[in-house]
Order: structure tokens, then C-alpha cells, then sequence
């Protein structure tokens, strides 16, 4: 399977730290993808470099075959219309209501009509079960409405590439699950390349075709969820031993 988001011996610090050192690494094309480590190993500067947000000290990253760590301004736009972005507070505009949210990406980025934007938010919002929400602001939303919200913002352009930092921060186990859900079966739907960064071990596993764990500027893959637990390094046990305990259950959602 072809990697379309590639690196190739990337070093990234800061000061002393090197956060990503001499890494090179795919994620798979059409599959979902889980970063997974410690608070401040580098797992959101990860994402900010795939966008070309941060450049890499050294190295050289690849998205859909093309070298972006050269690419500055305009090329490095084009680059990004590529992607979809759901961040950890999900972004919405607290002054526009649900239906002017999901809309902006069309007025902003396409030539649509008025009526061609009308059918394409319904039925988006008709996806995600938010019709009856159209006209509430994201302050009278819970906070699993609110990534509901920005998912199908995120999803307006068809993008090839999601990207999610830390997508279900704040929200209670119950909502967390469900999120899940709804990222599993649109994932299904669209094919699209599914990058998670989450702390939220085991659970966002139930979602993972393959498992990135980030440690001391390094990644450990593993194909499967399944693998983890069948690691014989003393390290990767004593880190998911501490992160997941002695029971974990890999697979979760229909």
C-alpha cells in the first residue's frame, strides 16, 4: 500500500530537544492512521509539519508525491486543499450559526450559487443529524454537536486527507465513543486518508489500521492494535502497560 503522506529522515527540535529525530515514516493511503505518545513528545508539531505549518530542520516530507518542505505562499495552499482539519476545540465561529459554518468553506473556496451551497449544507447537515440545529449558534451546542459540526465543515471540499488533533478533548466516555463512531463510518464512506492524534488510550485504537507511538523523538509502528500488546520491548510494555492496563479490547465498533 502507497504512503501518501511520506517522511523521509526528518529532524525537528527545539533547542536541545529534538522532538522528531532522523524519522522516515509513511501513513497509508485510504486508511486510518493513530498517533499516539506521551504530552510534549511532538505529536501535534507532527500534524503542523504535514500542513506545512512548520518546516522540518532536515529532511524532506512528501503529501500526495509532492516535496512540500521547499514549498512556500501559493504552492503550499494548493498543497492544503487537500486536506480536511478537525481541531482540538473544533475552530467554529461563535458569531455564525450551525448552517453558516458548515457553509463557509463553499462561499469562501467555490463558485457555487446560492442554491448550490443551500443543497449541499442540507444535505451535510441531513448526514450528521443536524437539521434541527441549523440556526443555533456553537455556544447552545453540546460538545459532541460541536465536532459534529465541524466535521461536516471539515468535509464541505471533499477533502483526500482529514487531519485530528486530539479530536474528543473535553468530552465525557459516552459522547467519546460516539464521536468515534461517526469518524469510523465517515471514514468508510468517503475513503479518505484518516490522520488522529490522540492521548485517549485504548479507546481511539477502536479506529486505528495502523498505530504510530511517538517516544523520545522516534516512532514505533505497529500494523495493528493487536501488535501492541504483543510487543517483547520493555519500553513499549511499560508505556501501554501504564496507558491501556493489563485488559484491553481492540475492537469495538460494527
Amino acid at each position: 500500500m502507497s504512503g501518501v503522506i511520506r517522511f523521509e529522515n526528518v529532524v525537528k527540535a527545539f533547542g536541545s530537544q529534538k522532538v522528531l529525530d532522523d524519522v522516515s515514516i509513511e501513513f497509508p493511503e485510504g486508511k486510518t492512521s493513530v498517533i499516539a505518545g506521551g504530552s510534549g513528545q511532538g505529536k501535534s508539531v507532527t500534524l503542523k509539519l504535514i500542513l506545512g505549518l512548520m518546516k522540518p530542520d532536515s529532511g524532506r516530507i512528501h503529501v500526495n508525491g509532492d516535496e512540500i518542505t521547499s514549498m512556500t505562499g501559493g504552492q503550499l495552499n494548493s498543497v492544503r486543499e487537500n486536506f480536511g482539519v478537525l481541531f482540538q476545540g473544533g475552530a467554529l465561529l461563535d458569531s455564525l450559526t450551525v448552517y453558516e459554518n458548515v457553509a463557509l468553506p463553499l462561499e469562501e473556496r467555490t463558485r457555487f450559487g446560492k442554491e448550490e451551497i443551500r443543497q449541499r449544507v442540507m444535505g451535510m447537515l441531513a448526514q450528521f443529524e443536524l437539521e434541527n440545529h441549523r440556526d443555533k449558534y456553537p455556544a447552545q451546542l453540546s460538545g459532541g454537536m460541536r465536532k459534529r459540526v465541524a466535521l461536516a465543515r471539515a468535509l464541505q471540499l471533499r477533502p483526500d486527507i482529514m487531519l485530528f488533533d486530539e479530536p474528543t478533548t473535553g468530552l465525557d466516555p459516552i459522547r467519546t465513543m460516539e464521536i468515534y463512531d461517526l469518524f469510523y463510518h465517515t471514514q468508510l464512506k468517503y475513503g479518505y486518508t484518516s490522520i488522529i492524534v490522540s492521548h485517549d488510550i485504548p479507546k481511539v485504537f477502536n479506529l486505528a489500521d495502523k498505530v504510530f507511538l511517538l517516544r523520545d523523538g522516534h516512532f514505533t509502528v505497529f500494523d495493528s492494535p493487536e501488535e501492541i500488546l504483543a510487543s517483547e520491548h520493555p519500553e513499549m510494555q511499560a508505556f501501554f502497560g501504564q496507558t491501556m492496563g493489563k485488559i484491553y479490547r481492540s475492537r469495538g465498533i460494527e
